[in-house]
């Protein structure tokens, strides 16, 4: 029943954060909003902090596991554009795009040495992991260079869908993405 409760907070804080960010969101908000008493939110989660950590570590976990079950069924190519493709998806997904919950809260703790800030870098990093071990099986070029490279028409994308509204922002990267693989000999064969 705890686990349970526990996700309850989890998910209620994540929708909260996302939708109105992290410093607006107060714990009574939280509260309210999910049902769970503050006991109970205090069993599992000693501070706010704490928290907001948990739901990026819940975030995080689960954007990964999405992205290696989908690369263990796609050639390395497709799954390196089906990241694009999936963004599409997200920007676009229930009308409600609010950006990035990992760049919102980097840019709310900007102190790099804040917890909430460095779970925010863990996850891009690993992201860029995973892109530049896709570019490896390709055999690409300069793998951790490309995988920079296509991280950062990721992030544009995100941020300018985040900042003009949901449009082709992902599209168009995927296709600026297309023209770096083909640029590095990656061709659709692969």
């Amino acid at each position: 029943m705890a686990s349970n409760k526990r996700d309850q907070l989890l998910s209620t804080a994540e929708d909260l954060f996302y939708r109105d960010g992290y410093h607006a969101t107060g714990i009574d908000r939280i509260l309210a909003e999910s049902g769970v008493a503050k006991m109970t939110l205090y069993k599992h989660f000693k501070s706010k902090d704490e928290l907001i950590v948990a739901v990026l570590d819940a975030r995080h976990e689960a954007m990964l596991a999405r992205l290696r079950e989908r690369a263990a069924k796609l050639p390395p190519r497709a799954a390196l554009l089906g990241i694009f493709d999936g963004l599409h998806g997200m920007i676009h997904g229930d009308g409600r795009f609010c950006g990035c919950l990992f760049v919102n809260a980097a840019a709310e703790y900007h102190d790099r040495d804040h917890p909430i800030h460095r779970r925010s870098a863990a996850y891009k990093a690993e992201l860029q992991t995973y892109l530049r071990e896709l570019l490896e099986r390709l055999d690409a070029p300069a793998p951790a260079q490309l995988a920079r490279q296509l991280q950062y028409l990721l992030e544009g994308a995100l941020s300018m869908a985040h900042i003009e509204g949901p449009g082709d922002q992902a599209r168009d990267a995927r296709a600026a993405a297309e023209q770096l693989l083909a640029a590095a000999g990656i061709r659709a064969s692969d």
